[in-house]
């Protein structure tokens, strides 16, 4: 494993494991983990860090008992409710660009929900690739509820992917509410778990993602991403015709079928 010295961070913590899981803790339990302008920028410090980190998997996770994230913190919104356009608009290209430097990230990105993920908390859990939920999550596309667009920080892309347009329709124009229950039977969280084994859960599933080959994760990943923005299927095998030739010629394949064989766990390197 690549020695990792995380970045100065105020809002966040981030820590590598030994297992070559990645930890990324939204640490403002007092409030909810409500998020704030700096934690917006630290958004993308962590992604651009965690890009050559050595990490295989992230998990992303709030810090507390009471929530995920409840989304901006009220306390700030003046801050943003006092820029004029041009510097509103600046500001909301770095929100997303920090999402978008997380989603993007070479490896799976797993988020941990327990409590409200509100808003742009609901944001970031959707941009995640994989959600696990305790019984308390719940999800709040509440953006109409405050006179903003649910066109916000990727969910008008990710809830639509994620649940078909119609559903998503229902939920960002109401701006209801989706308990933990209902977010698992619409696709929405890939599994509810108990709250006292949540965290267990989620790290047992990215250490087992973060024990296969590196390589192999990473392409599967990338042509997971891709292919849903490609425009045909003809475009889609043509993506993984050439990610797969890339496989067969590495030192993962190789060391996989070898340890499958030998009943043994493999050692890969993602070279």
């Amino acid at each position: 494993m690549t020695t990792f010295t995380p970045p100065a961070l105020d809002t966040l913590t981030l820590e590598m494991r030994d297992d070559g899981v990645a930890v990324l803790t939204l640490n403002r339990p007092d409030r909810a983990n409500s998020q704030t302008v700096a934690m917006f920028t630290e958004y993308e410090t962590a992604g651009y860090a965690l890009r050559d980190s050595g990490a295989r998997a992230l998990v992303i996770r709030g810090a507390g008992e009471k929530a995920f994230c409840a989304g901006f913190d009220l306390a700030e919104i003046e801050v943003i409710t006092r820029m004029g356009v041009r510097e509103f608009l600046a500001f909301q290209e770095l929100a997303a660009g920090g999402f978008t430097a997380l989603r993007n990230l070479p490896f799976p990105v797993v988020a941990a929900v327990h409590g409200p993920a509100a808003g742009g908390g609901m944001s970031l859990a959707l941009a995640a690739d994989i959600r696990l939920a305790a019984p308390t999550a719940k999800f709040a596309c509440s953006f109409v509820k405050v006179g903003l667009s649910a066109g916000e920080l990727g969910t008008s892309w990710n809830l639509s992917r994620l649940v078909g347009p119609g559903r998503a329709a229902e939920i960002a124009f109401t701006g209801r509410t989706v308990g933990a229950d209902e977010a698992e039977r619409i696709g929405l969280v890939h599994r509810v778990v108990p709250s006292e084994t949540l965290f267990d859960e989620v790290f047992a599933l990215a250490t087992a993602i973060a024990a296969n080959s590196p390589a192999g994760v990473r392409m599967s990943k990338r042509a997971l991403q891709s292919n849903q923005e490609v425009g045909s299927y003809a475009a889609a095998l043509e993506l993984e015709n050439r990610g797969q030739a890339l496989m067969t010629r590495g030192a993962d394949m190789p060391e996989a079928l070898a340890a499958f064989r030998g009943r043994r766990p493999p050692h890969v390197t993602g070279r």
